[in-house]
């Protein structure tokens, strides 16, 4: 009888369930306009208040008036944050109603063989996957690609960047694109893979990437924060920063992308260890920053192309981030996002921003993009890939084919008008393609 009546509970409660009678809450991401600047104070005191991830801006220093944004509200705070957000007279829109399901369909992964088709490169990987793959993908190819172990993680994990070369002329320049640097990002490396995918595949079939790789070497860093890749998948999905500890904070984590030296920790960047933005204690303070310093310091005569991969918000930005000022060639910048722009948006109906990147979005000192530049790669880029809010952070599977297209089509552009400015191509006569 007792067991009789377990199943009626149960069988009940999944009715409750599926009819809405019973309410479940569920992690949402939620976006909010504030219209003053008292809702503006409210907002950027939410994440102290309460347990939620701000999505975008990517720090509460950035919220104002007549801006939107959108921040990771689990369920058990769901509910007086959303009865805050009414009593300061702020409407909301609950952009993902369960972030949980999409998590979960992130991390489903069928396949972890990369030769056993595309499918391999449309689902999201673990760090281990990815190792695994970097090893495979130079085993598959011993006269293209070569691994570089470049530095290691504060955990002690290996930084490895693939070298793509498909000839040996010695007076070959070269492009690096590094992704992953913030963990919670995923498409960003999803498309370092795909890249180097394409590359392989097309070489010698599409005459863009064919022309570009005659011309040029590669540098692919696909995890430049591995610390925090692996914390996302294992513990907290909205994990920024890296993974490193600071004498005297409970807080952990430095924002790899305030740790280069290019006006370092000035406005738009934090002292505070316990903020997104959080610095570091100087600049390259983190092995994982340094280690690329480093490698493109040894390199930055050959390097004439600088890449980085963000997520999310489709936009092409150079420098500055980290200054108002307009870097030297900013009409020779201009014109290539531009006229990437213009490419995504012709062949994917796509909108991508574009411009530099205090004055598209706002100061960021410290960035990658404005370092590399300022040592001398004067065709540095920082790429927001797909989408503009819908999913965010949590673009799911079956948009990694959409963005990462988008992204190759943004490189090509780029990659292609740099070795026109900078050197004379030699093109394959009989190659064919498009973008």
């Amino acid at each position: 009888m007792s067991t009789l009546l377990i199943l009626f509970v149960f069988m009940n409660l999944a009715t409750l369930l599926k009819t809405g009678n019973c309410r479940e809450t569920r992690d949402q991401i939620l976006s909010v306009t504030p219209k003053t600047q008292e809702q503006v104070e409210v907002l950027k005191n939410v994440s102290s208040q309460y347990e939620t991830t701000l999505w975008q801006p990517a720090s509460h220093h950035f919220i104002k008036e007549e801006t939107q944004v959108h921040f990771f509200v689990p369920a058990n705070s769901s509910e007086p944050v959303k009865a805050l957000l009414q009593e300061h007279g702020m409407t909301h829109e609950v952009l993902l109603p369960n972030a949980n399901e999409l998590i979960e369909m992130q991390m489903r992964n069928d396949s972890t063989d990369p030769r056993s088709g595309m499918t391999f490169y449309e689902r999201y990987h673990t760090l281990e996957d990815i190792y695994d793959w970097i090893n495979r993908t130079s085993q598959d190819n011993p006269g293209k690609v070569k691994v570089i172990l470049i530095g290691s993680s504060y955990e002690k994990r290996p930084i490895y960047a693939l070298k793509l070369s498909f000839n040996n002329r010695l007076d070959k320049k070269a492009m690096w694109i590094d992704c992953g640097i913030h963990a919670r990002e995923w498409i960003s490396p999803a498309f370092c893979l795909w890249f180097v995918h394409h590359s392989l595949s097309f070489h010698g079939q599409n005459k863009h990437i064919t022309d570009i790789l005659n011309n040029m070497d590669v540098y692919v860093l696909p995890v430049l924060n591995p610390d925090g890749y692996k914390y996302t998948w294992t513990t907290n999905r909205m994990w920024r920063k890296n993974r490193s500890i600071r004498r005297g904070s409970h807080c952990f984590g430095v924002d790899l992308n305030r740790n280069f030296d290019a006006n370092w920790c000035t406005e738009g960047a934090s002292h505070d260890p316990c903020t997104e933005i959080y610095c570091g204690a100087f600049p390259e303070s983190e092995s994982e920053s340094k280690a690329v310093a480093d490698f493109l310091r040894s390199h930055k005569d050959s390097v004439q192309l600088y890449l980085t991969i963000h997520s999310y918000s489709q936009m092409l930005l150079f420098p500055y981030s980290c200054s108002l000022e307009e870097a030297d060639n900013h009409s020779d910048l201009l014109d290539m996002a531009q006229e990437a722009a213009q490419n995504i948006r012709r062949y994917y109906r796509n909108i991508y921003k574009y411009g530099a990147g205090a004055k598209t979005i706002y100061l960021a000192p410290g960035g990658s993009d404005d370092w590399a530049y300022n040592l001398g790669i004067k065709y540095s880029f920082t790429f927001e890939l797909q989408d503009r809010g819908r999913y965010g952070f949590l673009l799911p599977p079956s948009h990694i084919s959409g963005a990462c297209n988008e992204a190759l089509t943004a490189v090509k552009t780029i990659a292609l008008k740099v070795i026109e400015k900078t050197q004379a191509p030699r093109s394959l006569a009989d190659s064919v393609g498009t973008v």
